[in-house]
């Protein structure tokens, strides 16, 4: 994939990534501000798949946000270039993926 259209998809998935974290975010003050106890807020996302779409969204959107970002520094601090970057790209971004995908299994244990 050519630089312009890594920017291109590094932007929308920032889109995507707004309302995501602010949800996230208020959702979380409002839930410790009720005094729930994380134990209390997991067993409410058990086998919800509301909150495993919601989540694994915004798992998408991070693996793609973060490894295109690490991608751009690695070739300015390494200087690596073509399907060496682009490897080390991919493998970024599926190692996140994997990890929030399982993350997000279980939380909401579907």
């Amino acid at each position: 994939m050519n630089d312009v259209k890594l920017y291109i998809l590094q932007r929308l998935s920032a889109l995507i990534m707004i309302p995501l974290v602010f949800c996230h975010l208020g959702l979380m003050i409002y839930a410790v501000q009720d005094g729930l106890t994380a134990t209390e807020i997991l067993s409410r996302t058990k086998g919800s798949i509301i909150w495993a779409i919601f989540y694994s969204t915004f798992v998408l959107a991070v693996s793609t946000h973060a490894s295109i970002g690490l991608r751009g520094i690695i070739f300015e601090i390494f200087c690596f270039h073509g399907i060496i970057l682009n490897f080390i790209g991919w493998i970024i971004f599926l190692s996140l993926l994997s990890l929030g995908i399982y993350s997000v299994y279980a939380v909401t244990k579907l």
